[in-house]
């Protein structure tokens, strides 16, 4: 397992967002916004994300213009998120555009992913200039997201750059048996709870993936923080109904 890091929290514009500065020597910019610094209030207090929820869409569209304010753009590219391993590239993004995995070679175009408690994760190609954001929760990781995305990245594995966000920790993500069954990874990510209940780990679960794929450990940068508790990060196991925080990345040359 590679070492965890604890991601610096900065101040980009109005938003306290977690960086990730060891993406900078390789053209990066991009970090993960906290739940603070936007306009939406009570459950979704308040930089929500999650434009499918209850929260008012004026707040969510107020929220995303500070998002592209603080990566330094005018908007955030992103796709409808429905927990599959489907990949799209940004050239071929429209309004319809469904996946939980979203590839870019543009310089200056920000692309977003949502997530509260599934693993958000960002791979980066320096050799070809490619970067995919990726939404992994249990669903996407049994359907294989993350293979997906390394295939269509169509590179040399070993060359990528990870890093695996905030999201719920082992400790606290309570599954069924049948969540287990539905992917031949969970069983050693996972130790019994009570009765039938399982607690799984998505994000050891997603190292030892792109392992598997031959990313080097030594390339990959985990993040200490975690989503339990829903205090700096939504965390939907915290609360229901809760808002969304994202993983924001752009080329910057």
């Amino acid at each position: 397992m590679s070492p965890q890091v604890t991601l610096p929290i900065e101040l980009r514009g109005q938003l306290p967002v977690a960086t990730l500065p060891m993406f900078h020597a390789l053209g990066v910019e991009a970090f993960f916004t906290t739940r603070e610094g936007g306009v939406s209030t009570g459950d979704f207090a308040s930089l929500n994300l999650g434009s499918n929820g209850p929260d008012d869409p004026d707040h969510v569209r107020e929220n995303y213009r500070r998002v592209a304010v603080a990566i330094g753009d005018d908007t955030v590219r992103r796709i409808r998120q429905i927990h599959s391993a489907a990949v799209v590239h940004v050239d071929a993004l429209d309004g319809t555009s469904e996946g939980d995995a979203l590839i870019t070679n543009r310089v200056g175009e920000a692309v977003a992913m949502i997530v509260a408690d599934c693993t958000p994760l960002l791979l980066v190609d320096p050799a070809r200039h490619q970067l995919a954001v990726v939404h992994a929760g249990w669903r996407g990781l049994a359907a294989g997201v993350i293979e997906a995305a390394v295939s269509a990245l169509d590179t040399d594995a070993s060359q990528l750059h990870v890093a695996i966000g905030p999201a719920i920790s082992g400790d606290r993500y309570q599954v069924g048996p049948e969540v287990i069954a539905s992917s031949p990874h969970f069983a050693s990510h996972a130790r019994p709870d009570v009765g039938d209940r399982y607690l799984l780990d998505t994000r050891a679960t997603a190292h030892s993936i792109l392992e598997g794929l031959g990313v080097p450990a030594a390339n990959v940068t985990m993040a200490t923080q975690v989503t339990d508790g829903g205090a700096q990060f939504f965390s939907d196991r915290a609360a229901r109904p809760c808002g969304r925080f994202a993983l924001v990345a752009k080329w910057q040359s």
